[in-house]
């Protein structure tokens, strides 16, 4: 099963706004505009990625289609519904 390193990037402007790029890459391919909405990248973390990784609210399979096939995946804050539905979620599992 192949891996792909990638860096994850939070958005200084938006409170769990995402962005997951090659490692190798980096920020090369992701749209100016999109960096200037985004704000100054802040390095999150950097992971390996593979099909059979879990993430808390991405798609890892949707993850690596966007890195592969635009550069970048863009991770938005969850809605307000999203929010309280995890927080059940969590909550009944206490």
């Amino acid at each position: 099963m192949s891996k792909q390193l990638c860096t994850i990037y939070r958005s200084p402007k938006k409170e769990g706004m995402y962005l997951y790029v090659d490692k190798q890459d980096d920020l090369s391919r992701v749209p100016e505009s999109l960096l200037q909405r985004f704000g100054k990248p802040e390095l999150a973390m950097t992971l390996a990625l593979s099909a059979d990784r879990k993430l808390a609210r991405a798609d890892v399979g949707k993850v690596l289609e966007s890195i592969a096939d635009q550069g970048y995946y863009l991770q938005m804050p969850p809605s307000p519904e999203q929010y309280l539905q995890e927080m059940r979620n969590k909550n009944s599992k206490l």
